[in-house]
């Protein structure tokens, strides 16, 4: 897994010279949550297709 330094060169080396600050922040923060819920899953694990469908439909039919 890269690190978090190496992931932000990565992002602005990818990036259009004339790119806003706006934009790197909103690139940054999409960078940030993906790196979390990365993580998240990792150390939480995840739900089946079936399992999420389960509870959806659980708030969908009341």
């Amino acid at each position: 897994m890269s690190t978090v330094k190496q992931d932000v060169e990565s992002l602005l080396n990818r990036l259009p010279d004339n790119v806003s600050v706006e934009d790197i922040q909103y690139h940054l923060y999409v960078l940030d949550k993906v790196r979390r819920g990365l993580e998240d899953a990792r150390v939480n694990g995840t739900l089946t297709q079936e399992e999420v469908e389960s509870r959806f439909s659980k708030w969908l039919t009341e």
